[in-house]
């Protein structure tokens, strides 16, 4: 594993900021790392990269401890805080050099050519920091943290103030470093976790919350799919709860239903079959499943928030 954290805790005072959580990240995975602001996703990464040391327990980056091999492990990571900062009265490839030079890059020219390109800087490259808009900001604190090679990735909101054309790019290139490195990747954009990551870890109020696959999440916390399934001409409620799988039957119009299915087995084969079996004309059949966002909002939730 590239990364391991075991019961790490972060106490400021009476608050418990990270409250003994532990997962781990390999290599070739993107993890999302999840949580309403607040609950302690950039306080773990700040622990991770050695901005700040831990309360109790222990992370392990590369097999170097955050404690005890902090130089070492910060030649195997890669950092983007989330409020970016730079050396603003810098030009870009003035800062990009600079960066490499601290790092020991062997060839540094080669190395900042080489993340200019592959972070769409070309045409910013001789400009100073500070004139650049957000977007490109970004992308400066992608390249600087890419620039040393490292083996492990943690970006803390990556693709903020991106616009839809640069997010396309830069989702891209992280999917492209995910295969090859650990990437732990923290975001309020569900739609970018949802196209981007592995598994997620969901974290409320410094705890751990969730760790699995969106999928995986999906089951364990919707329990249940809603099916909207319209024929031609009515059929009856009770015939529709006999088909296999399907728990409730809501009637939305004339022929038109919502079937609420369990997440553990696909009724839309047992549907298909009963309208089949019962000469009737199938005109509409899809599932609705619970997306990132109702899965995020059930596992945080102020009042009464899911465990699972």
């Amino acid at each position: 594993m590239s990364v391991i954290v075991e019961n790490l805790t972060k106490i400021y005072g009476s608050q418990h900021a990270v409250d003994n959580i532990s997962f781990e990240a390999k290599k070739g995975e993107i993890l999302g790392f999840l949580g309403p602001n607040g609950a302690g996703k950039s306080t773990t990464m700040k622990i991770l990269t050695c901005f700040i040391p831990q309360t109790s327990g222990k992370a392990t980056v590369c097999g170097f401890d955050v404690e005890k091999d902090a130089m070492e492990l910060r030649k195997k990571i890669g950092y983007l805080p989330e409020n970016n900062p730079l050396y603003k009265d810098m030009y870009v490839e003035e800062y990009l050099l600079f960066i490499a030079g601290l790092h020991k890059v062997s060839n540094k020219k080669a190395a900042v050519e080489e993340m200019i390109e592959r972070t769409g800087l070309s045409p910013e490259r001789h400009k100073i920091i500070n004139s650049l808009s957000r977007g490109y900001k970004q992308r400066v604190g992608l390249a600087q943290a890419m620039l040393h090679n490292p083996e492990v990735l943690i970006l803390d909101e990556p693709t903020s103030g991106l616009d839809p054309n640069q997010l396309v790019d830069i989702r891209n290139l992280i999917k492209e470093l995910g295969r090859e490195k650990t990437v732990i990747f923290s975001s309020h954009i569900m739609q970018e976790v949802q196209a981007l990551c592995d598994r997620v870890i969901i974290i409320n109020k410094g705890k751990l919350v969730a760790n699995d696959s969106i999928e995986e999440l999906r089951k364990k916390v919707a329990g249940e799919t809603i099916i909207t399934v319209e024929f031609q001409g009515n059929v009856q409620a009770d015939l529709l709860r006999k088909i296999k799988n399907i728990k409730d039957v809501k009637a939305i119009s004339s022929g038109r239903y919502q079937l609420t299915g369990s997440t553990e087995a696909d009724a839309r084969p047992e549907i298909f079959k009963f309208a089949v079996d019962n000469n009737l004309v199938l005109t509409e059949l899809h599932s609705e499943i619970s997306s990132i966002e109702d899965i995020f909002q059930k596992l945080t939730k102020e009042n009464n928030p899911v465990q699972i």
